[in-house]
């Protein structure tokens, strides 16, 4: 019974340690771009589908629109996006890349294979493992939904 309170133990203790190490190894790479790794994780999904709303940028990241509207302002302020109301609905949001913004993905293009580098595994192992951390976020989300 002991063992179960064993911080070794506890899963929840290991991704949180690793994401903290991810986070000092992005964090020089993310210095050169002057992005914070919120704001790398906005701009890669705009790289991705420019033109997203807030509310589904938010639901992407998995941010609250309270703590990703400061983060866009602050990438607005920076010159990387523009916040645009809707045509359609003007309560809605769009996000879209401006031409420094779209630039920037070139300057970016290197750090994944920096991270993967730094992890010292392959890419078999990163997909596989990415695959793992993905499915036991799903199925946490489904036990507090």
């Amino acid at each position: 019974m002991q063992d179960q309170l064993k911080l070794d133990n506890f899963i929840c203790f290991a991704v949180y340690t690793a994401s903290h190490a991810l986070n000092r190894v992005y964090k020089p790479l993310l210095d050169t771009l002057g992005l914070t790794y919120p704001q790398y994780l906005a701009m890669v999904s705009l790289w991705e589908q420019d033109g997203q709303t807030v509310g589904g940028l938010g639901e992407k990241l998995f941010l609250e629109s309270s703590t990703l509207t400061p983060l866009l302002k602050r990438l607005e302020t920076a010159g990387y996006v523009r916040r645009e109301r809707s045509r359609e609905d003007e309560r809605v949001v769009v996000i879209r890349l401006s031409e420094e913004g779209i630039r920037l993905k070139e300057k970016a293009i290197g750090i994944p294979g920096c991270i993967a580098a730094a992890s010292g595994r392959d890419a078999v192992d990163l997909t596989r493992l990415q695959a793992e951390i993905v499915a036991l976020r799903e199925a946490l989300n489904k036990s507090v939904a």
